[in-house]
């Protein structure tokens, strides 16, 4: 992938070995964003964001003189059957900048180079991740058409609203699936693209009330509404 720089400020790549010395860096920035936001976003060490920089399967963003911006990297589930890009992450000095949007970019059409008939998925309650994704071709579904893969849902162990999910069977939680099936956009008559801007004030309205149904029976008290995402623009 050619490198994309922008206004003489921003170089978005496909991670190699030179950027691996940033592994730890944007490990630890993943983790304090998440803390900030209350999420529940799987930890990653060091270790496995330099794997993935070195199979060719991540995205960095940094200024022209090297400093890192952003990062996002490729997840796999059933044998390539399914794709995620995971990890989104903008440094915060950055942030509002548009960056987010470039390197999800850049993350979705590696990810349609390197496994062309992968269906691409997402989860978030994020409804800046949920705009990026819905103008990437990504409509919502059902949890059943994500992955049944145990190692997928994993990633939600660390989420405070875990056992929302395990108590209703991987049915429901407070996230929205989204996925993006190539099939789907091999045909010639397609069915009217979900328009996210129309739809986003429903999908609040009918977030708060999910909300209110899934945690009728949680004992704990909350504070604010926690996002988990695969993907966030944090």
């Amino acid at each position: 992938m050619i490198p994309d720089i922008n206004n003489d400020t921003y170089v978005v790549q496909v991670a190699d070995e030179n950027h691996l010395q940033l592994a730890e860096t944007i490990c630890k920035q993943m983790e304090e964003s998440a803390k900030a936001r209350g999420t529940g976003i799987a930890k990653r060490s060091p270790l496995y964001l330099m794997e993935k920089m070195l199979e060719g399967k991540a995205i960095v963003a940094t200024t022209k003189d090297g400093e890192w911006v952003g990062f996002c990297y490729i997840e796999t589930w059933e044998h390539g059957k399914f794709v995620a890009n995971s990890g989104l992450i903008v440094h915060p000095d950055h942030r509002k900048s548009g960056i987010a949007t470039r390197i999800k970019n850049a993350a979705f059409k590696l990810s349609r180079t390197k496994y062309p008939d992968a269906k691409i998925i997402g989860l978030t309650t994020n409804l800046a991740v949920m705009k990026i994704n819905s103008d990437l071709g990504y409509e919502p579904v059902t949890f059943s058409e994500l992955p049944a893969d145990d190692a997928f849902w994993k990633g939600c162990s660390s989420c405070v609203n875990y056992d929302i999910l395990t108590r209703t069977n991987r049915k429901h939680c407070l996230c929205t699936g989204m996925l993006y099936d190539p099939e789907q956009h091999k045909k010639t008559e397609k069915p009217e693209k979900w328009n996210f801007l129309k739809e986003s004030k429903l999908y609040e309205r009918w977030m708060r009330i999910k909300q209110r149904i899934l945690m009728r029976f949680q004992d704990r008290p909350r504070t604010r509404k926690p996002e988990r995402e695969l993907e966030t623009v944090g």
